[in-house]
């Protein structure tokens, strides 16, 4: 199968390019115009929207809108200002509707409060389908169960490969599309000085592949910062899955990179404090229904 061929993203019945173009790095106008004229028609106006990716998604919008499927993300922890964010967001790309509503960055099942929101915007038709993004693999199993939820967004690369033991096995058949990101874990398996000797670095376009080559994986997200870096991403499409070999390479080098980046990166920080904070309300909940038995 060609990795430009598009997939059905599990129960939300969207048919996406294994590609989806983030809005935060750059890429924007023209290149995404080539991008969606060679097949790829998932757009994600991020945490940063920038107004150079807006233009790109508008100028095809205006023609092909019903081609396309576009993701926006909120972060909010309170229910009454994600209407105004999706709000903003549609006039911003001018469309009517935003296919994926992404509920971003739990640890755990939002309260029913945030849930209610943005089902309350799928309603009225501004979202069609609610994706929710995590850092805390356990929790993808009740995430996974619960059909609010059309999709999932998951880290997954070479040398973060946690879901493929703790996510990927829970999908089953009637399952969420699933959106992978970090492919280059922030392009630290770029780096030739964390490549283990006797190694070749990957490139952008490897990193790409070997998230595209796990059958679990419907899209992964590029975050390109220009055309040049877009071509790359593109490229992976072109080459299609790795094979057995080249898969093993990627995973020696990622548990190199994995072990040897010993400054982390702000997300994996956050990622801590977040963990704990989901840990510390796991703990409170538990010893609370000890209490009422």
């Amino acid at each position: 199968m060609s990795l430009w061929e598009k997939v059905g993203f599990g129960r939300t019945g969207l048919e996406v390019s294994r590609l989806a173009l983030g809005s935060s790095y750059g890429v924007g106008g023209a290149d995404l115009e080539r991008a969606f004229e060679r097949g790829l028609n998932f757009f994600f106006w991020g945490l940063r929207r920038r107004g150079h990716f807006a233009e790109g998604v508008r100028s095809i919008a205006q023609k092909r809108r019903d081609e396309m499927v576009i993701a926006i993300q909120t972060y909010s922890r309170w229910a009454f200002p994600i209407e105004h964010s999706v709000d903003r967001a549609l006039r911003g790309l001018g469309v009517d509707y935003v296919d994926l509503l992404t509920l971003s960055w739990w640890s755990d099942l939002p309260p029913q409060r945030i849930v209610d929101a943005a089902l309350a915007l799928q309603a009225s038709g501004k979202a069609r389908h609610i994706m929710i993004s995590c850092h805390h693999r356990p929790s993808f199993e009740r995430m996974i169960r619960d059909r609010s939820y059309g999709a999932i967004m998951v880290r997954y690369s070479a040398a973060h490969p946690g879901a493929e033991a703790e996510v990927f096995p829970h999908l089953g058949t009637e399952r969420p599309g699933v959106l992978v990101f970090t492919a280059t874990r922030w392009s630290t398996l770029l780096d030739p000085k964390l490549t283990p000797p006797g190694e070749r670095t990957p490139t952008a376009t490897d990193c790409y592949r070997f998230v595209l080559s796990n059958p679990s994986v419907d899209v992964s997200l590029a975050g390109p910062k220009d055309g040049a870096q877009l071509d790359a991403a593109m490229a992976a499409l072109d080459r299609g899955p790795m094979d057995a070999d080249e898969i093993a390479w990627m995973k020696r080098v990622g548990v190199a990179v994995r072990r040897d980046a010993k400054s982390g990166s702000p997300v994996d920080f956050l990622d801590k404090l977040a963990d704990t904070f989901s840990g510390r309300k796991r703990r409170a909940a538990a010893s609370a229904a000890r209490v009422t038995r």
